[in-house]
């Protein structure tokens, strides 16, 4: 027997006392494969089944899609963009090899699946096809859906599948990542026999996802014009988020002209966490920030699937929660003209229109409102220029801030005569705050 033979027969001996309820040796199969196991376990996958189209048995399903719809989302979506590079590194030096490769989106949906016919058809016995679902989720471990839900580059060998009939296979994936935001766009995967359970498999799959996030980059960034920064990158689900004003919060996808949509406090408040950390937050972090006491995780994931139901299953991934859309939000917009010093009067007055950021009691937004609040005093006195220093020390933020209004007096010349006025309030807070 082979080295490789026995580690198969190794393998599948600890997959099989596994499936009975023994707990197989440490030392018999990965850890990061035994984990996965245990997931798809306990998710209630059929080891003995392959049927991603039916997407996550988990109750949070990924949306069924008609031909005509899976043809546009496909077209659209960020990664189609790098198939020419892939094709160019990948796919024609596997013609003829019996091995697969395969481009996901970002819930382990397969968007293409490339090689030579007798390969895809023999993948397609699977259902290893274009628009079906190769998330962990959906058919237990596989090196695509297991690459999302660890992102990282994964190998899976023969018998470490958990569904029975993919254990003929084995594949390497690694996830892509959008290089401004940091969010996975999808996964390459390579699918096949033998050849695929080499170590060079996963290397070369590493070394075609570097290739194609530089060229992301490359594309995105036109670094003449800071103006074209991230227009080259194709968003077709990109959004707006709007949450300051007396009116209600609006959130409106800007890529296909959707007029905006009323959304919840309590979803207005979840994009603006994540939006604020873009590498995502669990469960217990985000109940955290959504309440003072913390909310229960069901109550959170019955907020997420909400959410998704209301704005579409692509807004927000799982396993930490993070946004898969590149959005844009007043606040963000708010924060650029901070750091950019733009325009800081007009700045202090949108600050202080009300909406979400004064009225949310979640400790994360009002952390988020205090630093937006401390960086924009200290851009204003830093900066020392009059009309701001008037507008911030006129506003409710600044009316009783002390140091502007020092401020204030020192930038105002000699003799000015609203310089005995800034005094005499200095005076007063002098006397009222005991200073």
């Amino acid at each position: 027997m082979t080295d490789a033979a026995a580690v198969a027969t190794r393998i599948r001996r600890a997959y099989e006392e596994f499936l009975s309820g023994v707990t197989p040796p440490s030392d018999a199969v990965r850890s990061i494969v035994r984990d996965s196991w245990a997931r798809s376990l306990s998710r209630g996958i059929d080891p003995s089944d392959v049927n991603p189209a039916d997407g996550l048995p988990t109750g949070e399903s990924v949306p069924v899609m008609t031909a005509d719809e899976f043809a546009e989302y496909r077209a659209a979506h960020p990664i189609t963009a790098v198939r020419p590079l892939v094709q160019s590194l990948m796919v024609d030096a596997i013609a003829d090899t019996g091995v697969v490769v395969a481009l996901t989106d970002q819930v382990g949906r397969l968007l293409w699946v490339e090689g030579d016919s007798a390969a895809r058809d023999k993948a397609g016995d699977i259902n290893f096809v274009e628009g079906s679902v190769w998330s962990e989720e959906a058919v237990g471990t596989n090196a695509p859906g297991l690459a999302l839900t660890v992102d990282r580059g994964v190998q899976i060998v023969g018998p470490e599948h958990f569904a029975g009939p993919v254990q003929e296979w084995s594949c390497a994936a690694a996830p892509v990542h959008d290089p401004f935001t940091g969010h996975v766009i999808g996964v390459i995967d390579v699918t096949g026999g033998r050849e695929v359970a080499a170590p060079f498999a996963l290397a070369a799959v590493r070394s075609v996802v570097a290739a194609v996030e530089r060229e992301l980059q490359s594309s995105a960034v036109d670094l003449a014009d800071p103006a074209t920064f991230h227009a080259g990158l194709p968003r077709s689900s990109a959004a707006h988020l709007a949450v300051l004003g007396d009116g209600p919060h609006r959130w409106r996808r800007t890529a296909d002209g959707a007029s905006a949509r009323t959304v919840s406090p309590r979803h207005a408040e979840i994009l603006v966490l994540l939006q604020a950390f873009p590498e995502g937050l669990n469960t217990e972090q985000l109940a955290l920030k959504l309440a003072e006491e913390g909310l229960d995780p069901v109550s959170v994931r019955a907020e997420i699937s909400r959410l998704r139901r209301d704005l579409g299953a692509d807004v927000v991934a799982s396993r930490p929660y993070r946004l898969t859309l590149d959005i844009s939000s007043d606040i963000s917009d708010i924060r650029a003209r901070i750091e950019s010093g733009t325009d800081l009067p007009a700045v202090v007055d949108d600050l202080g229109r009300g909406g979400l950021l004064v009225e949310s009691t979640a400790p994360g937004i009002v952390e988020i409102f205090e630093e937006l609040r401390e960086d924009l005093r200290s851009r204003l006195i830093a900066g020392g220029d009059v009309a701001a220093l008037r507008k911030w020390t006129s506003s409710v933020h600044g009316r009783d801030d002390l140091v502007a209004w020092r401020r204030l007096e020192h930038r105002l010349p000699v003799g000015h005569p609203d310089r005995a006025v800034v005094g005499g309030r200095i005076r007063l807070l002098d006397k009222r705050y005991g200073l």
